[in-house]
């Protein structure tokens, strides 16, 4: 806890690049929040046999997280949607800086949201970011794949809220 807002404070007292970073985007119109549609009793059925598929779809996403989150493993599925996010940037400079936010958050030992990887999995990560790449969390990222489908997708399918679902 001491360490997660230590990271916060040390975000908030960096020096901003330039005045540009103090100016807040403000839409003319305010936006409404998009709605996450509901998925039908069909669809909610196929995330029984497919992870991804229930992390595809928005509202299933949203539904696993709050289900980790109730048994303090949401970093796994955080993790996952950073890689995802990551894989899509292009830019060298924001994948430079996206790949070192994502190794601090989870990665580094003590990290605020370290996720459970093995000592070979977190060496070959650290060595592909050595020059960062599209592909530099993939082992990590295909390792919290792997736990959750194996063990954190049979308790949600058995929880309460997922059963609601398929009714």
């Amino acid at each position: 806890r001491a360490k997660e807002i230590k990271t916060k404070l040390g975000t908030l007292l960096q020096k901003p690049d330039s005045v540009i970073d103090f100016i807040v985007p403000y839409p003319e119109k305010p936006e409404k929040p998009h709605k996450v549609q509901k998925p039908s009793p069909e669809e909610a059925l196929q995330w029984r046999d497919s992870l991804e598929k229930l992390l595809q779809n928005p509202y299933g996403l949203a539904s696993f997280r709050s289900f980790l989150r109730s048994e303090f493993s949401e970093e796994n599925a955080e993790f996952w949607v950073a890689c995802e996010d990551y894989k899509k940037t292009k830019s060298p400079v924001k994948i430079a800086e996206k790949a070192r936010k994502i190794y601090e958050e989870f990665i580094q030992t003590e990290a605020p949201k370290e996720v459970n990887i093995d000592h070979f999995t977190k060496a070959v990560t650290m060595k592909n970011l050595v020059e960062p790449s599209p592909s530099s969390f993939d082992v990590a990222q295909k390792r919290i794949f792997a736990l959750m489908e194996k063990d954190s997708l049979p308790r949600f399918v058995r929880s309460e809220f997922y059963q609601e679902l398929i009714k």
